[in-house]
């Protein structure tokens, strides 16, 4: 679905596969912060998209234009029953890092925004999996006693695990934790992810990703140009 913001006037595109049946979702425009409530009518026939007009209420909130929050920052004032959902301009790279420390949360913000990736913050595993649901995330990072979860009994890690290999073939997951040694990747692999870093890395973050990212793209660029041959990319 392509959604115009009333206000500023900007282009969002949502994967009408992400969109919950039935159901009203609350979006925050990535530019002006404006909220749009997409509503669709029940009248619509299945598979179409309904047109703008049927399907958007602009709501603005007093003072939301002047917010100088993320907007990948949550709030509390949707609408009882909406459900919220964050939009994203086409094109971006979302990186979703789930990391109950502050000060490591800001110094892999600030690593991946150097390589381009859009910073997407997870509260909880509650959190994490509500914008999983909706969103595909091209990175995902996930520390060790995220959420008061070691690694092993991760619900996150446990639903990556359960993913279809066509979807996860295209999620790069990192973990970190203090028992990994950095990229290294016989514990990647037991772990079924596609790098491990130790804390003490992560000033030397951007270079890492850079390599491992670069590594893994031709690692795989051979596999989905077959699959896009044959018609099944």
């Amino acid at each position: 679905m392509e959604v115009i913001c009333k206000h500023c006037s900007a282009k969002l595109n949502i994967p009408d596969e992400k969109l919950p049946h039935d159901q009203r979702v609350s979006v925050v425009c990535p530019k002006c912060k404006n909220k749009l409530i997409l509503g669709i009518s029940e009248a619509v026939p299945t598979g179409l998209s309904p047109t703008v007009e049927d399907a958007v209420r602009l709501e603005k909130t007093p003072g939301e234009v002047e917010s100088t929050q993320d907007e990948e920052e949550s709030w509390d004032d949707a609408a009882e029953g909406d459900i919220p959902l964050y939009s994203y301009e086409e094109g971006e790279k979302l990186a979703i890092v789930m990391d109950s420390d502050a000060h490591r949360s800001e110094k892999i913000k600030e690593g991946i925004r150097e390589l381009g990736y859009r910073y997407v913050p997870a509260r909880d595993s509650r959190d994490a999996s509500g914008k999983m649901r909706f969103h595909n995330f091209d990175l995902m990072i996930l520390a060790d006693h995220f959420d008061n979860s070691p690694l092993e009994q991760s619900p996150i890690l446990g639903s990556l695990n359960h993913l279809s290999m066509s979807i996860r073939r295209r999620i790069f997951l990192v973990l970190i934790g203090e028992k990994f040694k950095t990229m290294d990747h016989m514990m990647a692999f037991a772990m079924s992810a596609n790098l491990v870093i130790n804390p003490r890395d992560l000033d030397k973050l951007t270079a890492i990703l850079r390599r491992a990212v670069s590594d893994n793209e031709k690692l795989y660029k051979v596999f989905f140009d077959t699959l896009e041959d044959v018609g099944k990319a």
